[in-house]
């Protein structure tokens, strides 16, 4: 057992998001029949998101929105606050898959991001926005090499502004670690925020523009009636024009899209508020939110009140792929991301971490969202963000809603919306390929990045599992 596990001895099984004594009361759930002209099934960002747009586009349509326990509770409440302007899992995967269309996915996940900061001011939403800005940082020579290459091959694209390279030196003076060799500082694609209360303020602006909200409240079913849809739920049903389906890792009302997703779960510590003197010994005076380069990577980032927050690393697939509330904790998790925290800042010795949570992850084979729809085109999903959705459920919201309307706009054109990934195979499969895609991963992290042939044939075919 590492001695670090005694920083461990207070901490409380619950996300550190969620643990607020502002948390908002639920709304109540549905008791009867409501009709309207869009359902939206999901109170997490994907929902919120596609109810509050709906809304702004055109007041007068009537918009109710369900979610199965309360607003924020699932990945919504649990992820690390990192709201990213990248629509495609980072520019190299977008690069990869989307050639041709990468630069017009860029300037679309620029105006995305600015579009959630400038909702957040209009609807003085208090979630700690801060853009602040995202460092990749190298902490092995065959990382840092890969890092200076990356750059440069982003300059040759014209895809490097607002993108800093830092030698070692320079990443240290902005935070301190002496495991850091380089990094890339992406000084205005990244910002970080309080994730539940993003949700909570979401939801609250839904309700001021006249949504209905109604939590505890799972849809259960899904099917045609009449002219549109109805949707069983517990004590009720919703009958809609149209419905957008926003349930992202929980199994899809649409049966086939559930092939293309799988639950993965992943896992944060939060420390403690940090002194003046023991942040002044890291540094971070200009609050980015950072992650390490290798293929299992930590992210982390300072709270409003100077806590860290350290994730990642472990990404656990269950067999059969079901989310259940036990998969949320996850202690030798901990222990092992305890160990690693001071190892990457020993000068924090001595400071205990207060929660410690985990979460499901809906990971698709191309890590960036796909789309589709059902029932002639009544019914619209997004999912597949692989944790990197607190920015693009944003534009996955207005994608369901061009698809909804029928409309060709420059989001439906693009081939990365028109296209769906390679859907995952039946058990044993599944769980067999990402078991031995998870060991390839630590192998090549051990030997210099080296990919095997397995990692090598999952490139080729387009497939893969990130961590």
């Amino acid at each position: 057992m590492s001695r670090w596990t005694a920083s461990l001895s207070e901490v409380r099984p619950l996300p550190y998001w969620l643990d607020d004594p502002g948390r908002p009361r639920p709304e109540p759930a549905l008791t009867g029949t409501e009709t309207c002209d869009l359902l939206v099934v999901g109170g997490g960002y994907s929902g919120l998101w596609t109810a509050l747009i709906a809304k702004e586009r055109d007041p007068g349509r009537d918009v109710v929105l369900v979610e199965g326990r309360e607003v924020g509770w699932a990945a919504s409440g649990r992820n690390g606050g990192f709201c990213a302007a990248s629509l495609t899992h980072g520019l190299a995967n977008g690069l990869t898959r989307w050639p041709d269309e990468i630069h017009e996915l860029e300037r679309l996940g620029a105006r995305n991001l600015d579009a959630i900061e400038e909702t957040v001011a209009r609807h003085a939403i208090d979630c700690d926005f801060e853009r602040t800005g995202e460092i990749d940082v190298a902490t092995e020579p065959y990382q840092e090499r890969a890092l200076r290459d990356w750059y440069q091959e982003m300059d040759r694209r014209g895809l490097s502004g607002g993108v800093e390279f830092l030698d070692a030196d320079a990443v240290r003076a902005q935070v301190d670690s002496p495991t850091f060799r380089g990094g890339l500082w992406d000084h205005r694609g990244v910002a970080m925020l309080h994730p539940a209360k993003l949700a909570w303020g979401l939801k609250r602006a839904c309700l001021g523009l006249g949504v209905r909200v109604y939590e505890h409240t799972p849809a259960l079913s899904l099917r045609t009636y009449g002219a549109g849809l109805a949707v069983r739920t517990p004590y009720g049903q919703i009958r809609a024009r149209t419905t957008a389906l926003g349930t992202n890792v929980f199994p899809s009302l649409v049966r086939r899209a559930r092939a293309y997703t799988v639950p993965v779960y992943d896992y944060a510590l939060m420390t403690e508020p940090l002194t003046a003197d023991r942040l002044a010994s890291v540094g971070w005076q200009n609050r980015q939110g950072l992650a390490d380069t290798a293929n299992r990577f930590h992210y982390f980032r300072l709270t409003a009140d100077n806590r860290v927050l350290w994730g990642g690393y472990d990404a656990v697939y269950p067999y059969g792929g079901r989310v259940r509330a036990e998969y949320d904790d996850r202690p030798e998790t901990y222990a092992k991301l305890a160990d690693h925290f001071f190892t990457s800042f020993p000068q924090l010795e001595g400071v205990r971490f207060t929660h410690a949570w985990g979460g499901a992850i809906d990971t698709c084979s191309r890590f960036s969202a796909f789309y589709g729809t059902a029932h002639r085109g009544r019914v619209a999903y997004a999912a597949g963000y692989t944790g990197l959705g607190v920015g693009a459920t944003r534009f996955g919201a207005e994608v369901m809603l061009d698809l909804l309307a029928g409309e060709r706009t420059e989001r439906t054109e693009l081939e990365m919306v028109r296209r769906k990934p390679l859907p995952f195979p039946p058990e044993p499969f599944a769980w067999t390929g990402i078991a031995l895609t998870q060991w390839s991963l630590a192998r090549a992290d051990a030997h210099d990045g080296r990919r095997n042939l397995w990692l090598r044939t999952m490139d080729r075919l387009g497939l893969g599992f990130d961590s």
